[in-house]
């Protein structure tokens, strides 16, 4: 069972996100967190990329699907964002956080976390 994960962390996009007509007409920020199983080993070793998951090109391909999205619901964008990763990239699990920062007064972010895939 592999038991290394590759994370990236507050990963902030502009994107048009929500259910309100106003929301509808402007770009709102998230923010994504993502754990992602995969076996380090092999690159720690070679010290090569070609070894790991580029997590730059994980990055760049999320950023690239979320700005140009225009979902009402964090849930339906999470889950996209989820099936991409897995479909995309050599990862068996993940672990991802979406945030919609200020979207309630009195709090930082909401948001969901959702978990995909196996972990073995």
């Amino acid at each position: 069972m592999t038991r290394d994960l590759v994370f990236i962390e507050d990963l902030r996009i502009q994107t048009v996100i929500g259910i309100f007509d106003w929301e509808r007409e402007i770009t709102q920020t998230v923010s994504l967190d993502l754990k992602m199983a995969f076996d380090i080993s092999r690159a720690g070793l070679s010290d090569d990329i070609a070894d790991t998951l580029d997590y730059k090109a994980v990055s760049k391909r999320l950023i690239q699907f979320v700005e140009a999205s225009e979902f009402q619901l964090v849930e339906a964008l999470a889950e996209q964002c989820a099936g991409i990763v897995l479909a995309e990239f050599p990862v068996t699990w993940l672990h991802l956080k979406l945030s919609k920062p200020g979207a309630v007064r009195g709090s930082s972010a909401v948001g969901v976390i959702i978990e995909r895939g196996s972990k073995t």
